[in-house]
């Protein structure tokens, strides 16, 4: 993954940063918005399309639970690493600590990636180590580690669930001990009229083999 987005300038996204996590989080990120927090220029409004790849906001510019968990500043740098970790994947795979020193590289994986210019890539560059100088890295990567063992926690207890659930729903054997012990029988029993005792003889002794020795 390597988002494309950038900024024309990047001298007011430290300060656009700031104001997310000091005031309420909007409806919708709007250019309006944007200028309503005091950042009208044109070179300013790079920022919405980049927070939309960085999964700050939904593709129609609602802020998103990351945005909202931004907002806590004793997290937000490594909610931030953890953002930059997604949009910008593929430049980790150049060096697992990137820095300023990896800029030409940097460049060169824009170029590459999205056949850009160099004075495009040399803009998506300065915008991605821009963010990084905002961003923890290290709390980032240890917060999606933690983010996908809990995803797997609750994987492992919607399976088990699962197979309880099917399990609980199997039939019982009927040859099964435990499911014969569960049965109860009514049985009636209609007998002749005879005065014949070795008639009834018989027909209870059938009964105390047949059935109640099971």
């Amino acid at each position: 993954m390597l988002t494309s987005r950038y900024m024309a300038s990047v001298k007011n996204l430290p300060d656009i940063l700031k104001k997310i996590v000091e005031g309420t989080a909007p409806d919708k990120f709007t250019v309006a918005h944007l200028k309503s927090l005091g950042f009208k220029s044109s070179n300013d409004q790079g920022v919405i399309a980049l927070l939309k790849d960085l999964g700050f906001l939904t593709p129609e510019g609602a802020p998103t639970q990351r945005y909202l968990d931004y907002r806590d500043k004793s997290q937000s740098r490594s909610i931030l690493g953890e953002a930059l970790r997604e949009a910008y994947g593929d430049l980790f795979h150049i060096n697992e600590n990137i820095s300023k020193a990896d800029r030409a590289a940097i460049e060169g994986k824009f170029k590459s990636t999205h056949n850009t210019s160099d004075v495009v890539a040399g803009r998506q560059a300065m915008t991605f180590l821009a963010l990084l100088d905002l961003a923890d890295l290290k709390g980032g990567k240890a917060s999606a580690k933690v983010h996908k063992a809990e995803e797997k926690k609750t994987s492992e207890a919607e399976a088990g669930a699962k197979s309880d659930q099917s399990l609980q729903k199997q039939p019982l054997g009927l040859n099964s001990n435990d499911a014969l012990a569960g049965l109860r029988y009514n049985i009636e029993i209609h007998l002749p009229a005879t005065k014949d005792v070795e008639v009834y003889n018989a027909i209870f002794k059938s009964l105390k083999e047949h059935l109640i020795e099971i």
